[in-house]
């Protein structure tokens, strides 16, 4: 344990003050403990005998004793929340902070799901029930240190026999500790999972319900439900044992302590005495029970934060170089350049070799699984080659700064992600002073200047979830304002113009016409009228370059395009769309 909160420190240190503050009011209240038996001995001993203490000084000895409690315990809350909120913010933006910087490989390792609850739930629990647990720890050890120095002044023969009964407790919170941990950390995987498959049929509600799959799901959710209860059974199993434990430990030694007292009374012990040290020993039964409960939220909040102590120190940062050239040219270069993915058999890219040139519009064409995503997913380094290099300017992008080198891409793809912020935000994202005479010109450009003006607070209009009340077109639109706005050297688009209908499809159309001028553009499209005036077409099979040159030039080659073509389904173009009318506007 003392390991595992040596890594979390330094997320609560700059909060240090306010354990201190806890500290100070533990330890003010475990002062008190002992007083409540002394004034109960002076009470039998002085106050029923003639000469003695006033009646009025037992009552203000209590208010006044009750009162320093209730003050100590106040400073002691507030020191723990103090502690408590710093060290999950400091831990908290830490996290998110290694998500922003993560090697993507932890995308595709861990679902939105999980690293949702480590980073805003598991987080905040585990704050919570390890500090305060641990607050409530030194409370309690420093009560139980307080009331055995008075049972020792008492009487240490008989603090002996108290004392038997803490190896016993001690080993028996030890090994149930270490079930609890580990039942703690299966419960974890089985939330996880749980709310995956949660977030699973929110995405998907439509195809579940498309394929009447709700009672398939429903028995899905059932299953991991039912698990997840089992483990919370178990866990409550090895929680609960340690009250019956104390409570048989502190029963069996204050039977003890009696039959001695009582022999010892026959000789003469006071009965202040004698009530003193019993109320002082049964006062040790509930720091006892405490104590043995404690151990549940140190061992669940200690899993719970060890997840995001994890995320952060075991999480490797994707690495980049020193160089940033200002804005780029666009000349990229590929040089047999091969990707492979882990776990999946043969290679997604197989040798490519290719030059373009700054300005030019390059289309890739091919059938599903051929490779084009991959290859563009290549130059903002969102995924590495295996082998083979990939160059910016002529400079591998593994010496770019990540930064520098990102800001030289413009992307607008067939799934646009809006963020649940203002028009203004999601246009000039990533600028933290945004132009907002920029923006209104990028949605200008982006054919949407009708649309934003009638927005009720315009430009600090919420788009809402994914800008889900907007039609694809709009959408669409928006993602292109953006990479107006952007003004990047290297467009890239990827299915920027499907599933659009034909009014939509040509508004967009003319705005990437816009977007893409005096800019090298790279084309992932299934529309012919997307690729058809491309400087070069590059088709794509099997992760290999089959042939590439102008729309014209690959039908008259006969080859893998122009059987595409022909065959008007090939993925890249549209279903509806007849290759003879294709053939004609694109002439």
């Amino acid at each position: 344990m003392r390991d595992r909160l040596r890594r979390l420190w330094p997320y609560f240190r700059p909060a240090r003050a306010g354990v201190g503050i806890a500290a100070l009011g533990a330890l003010l209240a475990a002062l008190t403990e002992p007083a409540i038996p002394a004034l109960l001995k002076l009470l039998l001993d002085e106050g029923f005998i003639a000469g003695g203490l006033p009646l009025w000084t037992v009552p203000v000895a209590l208010i006044g004793l009750f009162a320093l409690r209730g003050v100590a315990t106040f400073v002691a809350q507030y020191g723990l929340a103090y502690t408590t909120n710093g060290g999950m913010v400091a831990l908290r933006r830490a996290m998110f902070e290694r998500l922003g910087e993560a090697d993507l490989r932890l995308f595709a390792e861990q679902n939105a799901s999980r690293l949702s609850n480590t980073l805003v739930y598991e987080v905040q629990n585990g704050a919570g029930q390890l500090v305060g647990a641990l607050l409530t720890l030194v409370r309690t050890v420093l009560t139980i240190a307080a009331l055995l120095a008075y049972l020792l002044w008492l009487n240490w023969q008989l603090t002996l026999i108290v004392l038997a009964m803490f190896p016993p407790l001690s080993w028996g919170m030890k090994a149930l500790s270490r079930r609890l941990y580990g039942v703690t950390r299966r419960s974890q995987a089985a939330t996880d999972e749980l709310a995956y498959v949660v977030e699973e049929n929110v995405l998907a509600h439509r195809l579940v319900r498309l394929h009447g799959a709700q009672a398939q799901q429903q028995r899905r959710f059932a299953a991991l439900n039912a698990a997840l209860r089992g483990l919370a059974l178990k866990s409550t199993v090895a929680a609960a044992a340690m009250t019956p434990l104390s409570q048989i430990l502190a029963a069996t030694a204050l039977s003890a302590v009696i039959m001695v007292a009582l022999h010892q009374a026959s000789g003469g012990v006071s009965v202040g005495s004698f009530v003193g040290f019993v109320t002082a020993m049964l006062m040790l039964v509930t720091p006892i029970r405490q104590l043995a409960d404690i151990a549940t939220p140190i061992t669940r909040g200690l899993a719970a934060l060890e997840r995001g102590v994890a995320l952060i120190e075991d999480t490797p940062v994707q690495s980049g170089g020193q160089h940033d050239g200002g804005r780029a040219l666009g000349r990229i270069s590929l040089q047999d350049v091969w990707v492979r993915y882990a776990g999946q058999p043969g290679a997604a890219v197989r040798g490519v070799s290719l030059e373009i040139a700054p300005g030019e519009v390059v289309a890739f064409v091919g059938p599903s699984g051929s490779g084009k995503t991959t290859l563009i997913n290549l130059l903002p380094r969102f995924v590495a080659p295996s082998h083979g290099t990939v160059r910016l300017d002529g400079v591998d992008v593994r010496e770019w700064d990540l930064r520098a080198l990102r800001r030289q891409f413009a992307i607008v793809s067939q799934d646009v992600v809006m963020l649940n912020d203002t028009v203004l935000t999601n246009v000039a994202l990533g600028d933290d002073h945004p132009d907002e005479a920029r923006v209104r010109a990028a949605l200008e450009a982006a054919n949407l200047g009708d649309w934003w003006s009638t927005l009720p607070q315009g430009l600090q209009t919420v788009v809402g979830h994914n800008a889900a009340q907007l039609s694809g077109g709009q959408r669409q639109r928006l993602a292109i304002a953006r990479a107006i706005y952007k003004d990047a050297p290297v467009l890239i688009l990827d299915e920027a113009t499907s599933a659009l209908d034909n009014e939509s499809e040509r508004l967009v159309q003319e705005a990437l016409g816009r977007l893409m001028a005096g800019r090298t553009t790279l084309v992932i499209a299934h529309r012919l009228s997307t690729i058809a005036h491309a400087d070069r077409i590059v088709v794509l099979e099997a992760g290999r370059v089959i042939e590439q040159g102008r729309h014209g030039e690959l039908l008259a080659a006969g080859g893998l395009y122009a059987r595409l073509y022909a065959q008007g389904s090939g993925g890249w173009l549209d279903d509806g769309e007849s290759p003879v009318v294709a053939a004609e506007d694109a002439a």
